[in-house]
């Protein structure tokens, strides 16, 4: 099963079954696909928390290691 096939399963359980998911993942396009509001942790701690398009955004270079290829 490929990341794309999990993310689908992932969002047809939340429509059928009408409920949230806590994904925890380090792959963007999962965190894309499959969410409206991200939490970043460091160290165990909560560093950041908003949309992935606020995330995209950002000018913290923590947040955006995460999106260069």
């Amino acid at each position: 099963m490929t990341s794309d096939e999990i993310s689908e399963l992932i969002m047809d359980v939340q429509k059928k079954y009408k409920t949230s998911s806590i994904i925890i993942t380090h792959d963007i396009k999962c965190a894309r696909a499959t969410g409206n509001r991200v939490l970043m942790l460091n160290d165990g701690i909560v560093y950041a928390t908003g949309s992935i398009d606020e995330f995209e955004k950002s000018t913290d270079p923590m947040i955006q290691s995460f999106f260069k290829n």
